[in-house]
């Protein structure tokens, strides 16, 4: 895919999407990088240190430094205060999200909220033709997500990803995507 550099700022009605900024290292740390139940379905484990937040959050800047993936942190707009994280990670034909957010903001429609627009710029760049995520079969709040984001269910893909925080081995995972020129 082209060298696409997105907005380092999204706005959306109830969230500002930003670049992660290292004084958000104690919100990330407090609000999901040590909640077990909030990293349940991702790819690593929970953080024992704001300094590991703060690791974290450099190898953010150097992903978007390189082009490999371009991390936004959620803002609700009303209290400022930093409730999740939006990953694109381009890769030939499109951009893989990830995503990830506070317990107290489940079921408020903060991530669909923020995973169309950006999204929706991706594949209107005319570089990505495809956007994508997948997630566990038993994440039923990400499917949710992703359905109210306007992605399509594209199939199972049998042990597919790395849930660690669910078992040692890999996990069967839904795949969902937009793709440029559907409706």
């Amino acid at each position: 895919m082209s060298a696409l550099i997105p907005p380092e700022t999204f706005h959306s009605e109830r969230l500002l999407l930003r670049r992660p900024e290292m004084r958000d290292a104690p919100a990330m740390f407090d609000g999901w990088a040590q909640d077990i139940e909030a990293l349940r379905y991702l790819s690593w484990q929970p953080h024992g240190s704001v300094a590991q937040a703060e690791s974290h959050i450099a190898r953010c800047e150097a992903a978007w430094l390189d082009g490999s993936a371009y991390i936004h942190f959620l803002v609700e707009r009303t209290t400022n205060r930093v409730v999740g994280s939006l990953a694109s990670r381009v890769d030939e034909h499109g951009v893989n999200f990830g995503y990830v957010l506070r317990q107290d903001g489940w079921g408020r429609g903060f991530m669909a909220e923020a995973l169309r627009p950006v999204s929706t710029w991706w594949l209107e760049q005319g570089g990505a033709h495809r956007t994508w995520a997948t997630c566990h079969t038993a994440n039923v709040q990400s499917v949710r997500v992703l359905e109210k984001a306007g992605f399509t269910l594209e199939g199972t893909l049998r042990r597919w990803g790395s849930n660690p925080n669910v078992s040692p081995d890999p996990c069967d995972h839904f795949c969902y995507s937009r793709v440029r020129g559907a409706s």
